[in-house]
């Protein structure tokens, strides 16, 4: 066992040796270990390694953004990064991608319990009298954070209070935590908690669907919604893509129908792979995949042209730009890479994922098209390219 790691261990309390933590069998996670003073999770003993590979260059054109863009694809998995990429060439043939950021907000929604439904529907109805004070002590705990709206919603003999707030440039989970927190507590202890006899809060009932899929962060934003859009030519896709436009749009209808007949919730390729592996890079909550890979994809092919319009709506990207994970060295410098540490980075962030999606989309549906998605997969998955080769992460 190295000094540094004994050091480390005595000054955490713990035995100068763990014949669990230092294990030969965790030599990998634990070789670092002396650079996670600064981390800020309990017990860490070390890392994982993550490969990163680098999609693209993919133009892309939104707000404030406009030039040639790489991403950091954060994986495990072969032929993504060489999918992206393919996808973002064939976009690029035919002038690139386009993005805009339709809302942002970040939601919290505490319950409150009352002695029965009657109390309970008497307070939903007297939100709106209170709604300015419940924004006044919200917005007092942090200079960025701000109360959108509040709905109610009466469940037996409580009330689910939804809570939409604006963030600035974090993702803003904690930052509404504190807020709603500090307001339910103001609230009971006012005049008007007591009037309505308000007997318990707690700050999460679930309208929030926090880390969850639901169909409520699809009708209401919790994160970025953004849309992402191009076209591709014929004669492009021929090239680039191997497949026809009539073709790859016939095949992504086919799909998207066999989605419908399976019950599937949302529809798209396989955009979970890009928001996955941009999370991870850039810092995200890795449990917020869930709620953010809902998306739509929508393909509109014109017969006269032959160009194929390729849509993606994503309504909930929970992303942000400063905080949590971003503070790191590895994940601030590819949020760099993206051109999104900068102020007003996180609308450009959840519009490059959107865009990179798009390129993943096309792509891996063409190879669907072409008859070349399990080839590919053997290929670079299954060593048959490469060879068989030993992994040393």
């Amino acid at each position: 066992m190295s000094k540094t790691l004994a050091t480390k261990r005595s000054l955490d309390g713990r035995p100068g040796f763990d014949p669990n933590l230092d294990s030969p069998q965790l030599q990998h996670v634990t070789r670092h270990i002396d650079e996670t003073a600064d981390v800020r999770i309990e017990n860490c003993i070390g890392f994982v390694q993550v490969p990163v590979g680098v999609a693209g260059p993919l133009r892309v054109t939104g707000p404030e953004t406009k030039g040639e863009y790489y991403a950091p694809l954060a994986t495990c998995e072969p032929t993504l990064v060489a999918s992206c990429s393919r996808g973002c060439k064939v976009f690029n043939a035919c002038g690139g991608l386009q993005f805009e950021v339709l809302n942002e907000a970040m939601s919290r929604a505490p319950m409150f319990l009352f002695a029965n439904p009657g109390q309970a529907i008497a307070f939903a109805r007297a939100v709106p009298s209170f709604q300015n004070d419940f924004a006044r002590w919200a917005n007092s705990t942090s200079r960025y954070v701000r109360l959108q709206e509040l709905q109610t919603s009466v469940i037996g003999s409580s009330v689910h209070l939804f809570c939409s707030y604006f963030c600035g440039n974090a993702a803003g989970q904690n930052m509404v935590s504190k807020a709603t927190q500090h307001a339910c507590e103001m609230l009971r202890n006012s005049k008007c908690g007591k009037k309505f006899q308000i007997k318990d809060f707690i700050i999460e009932g679930q309208l929030a669907s926090d880390k969850k899929p639901s169909w409520g962060n699809v009708q209401r934003p919790r994160g970025v919604e953004a849309l992402a859009w191009g076209t591709i030519t014929n004669s492009a896709c021929q090239e680039i893509l191997g497949c026809s436009t009539e073709r790859l749009y016939r095949t992504q209808m086919a799909l998207k129908e066999g989605g419908i007949r399976n019950g599937q919730f949302g529809c798209n390729i396989n955009t979970a792979n890009i928001i996955a592996a941009m999370f991870v890079s850039t810092g995200q909550d890795a449990g917020s995949v869930a709620e953010a890979s809902w998306s739509h994809l929508t393909s509109e092919y014109d017969y006269e042209t032959k160009e194929l319009k390729m849509t993606l709506y994503f309504p909930s990207l929970t992303v942000g730009t400063v905080g949590g994970g971003t503070l790191y060295p590895s994940q601030r410098e590819c949020l760099t890479m993206l051109g999104c540490a900068v102020e007003g980075g996180k609308r450009r962030l959840a519009g490059m994922i959107a865009a990179f999606a798009v390129a993943l989309d096309a792509s891996t549906s063409a190879a669907i098209a072409n008859d070349t998605f399990t080839m590919s997969h053997m290929k670079l998955a299954r060593g048959e390219l490469y060879g068989p080769r030993q992994a040393k992460l």
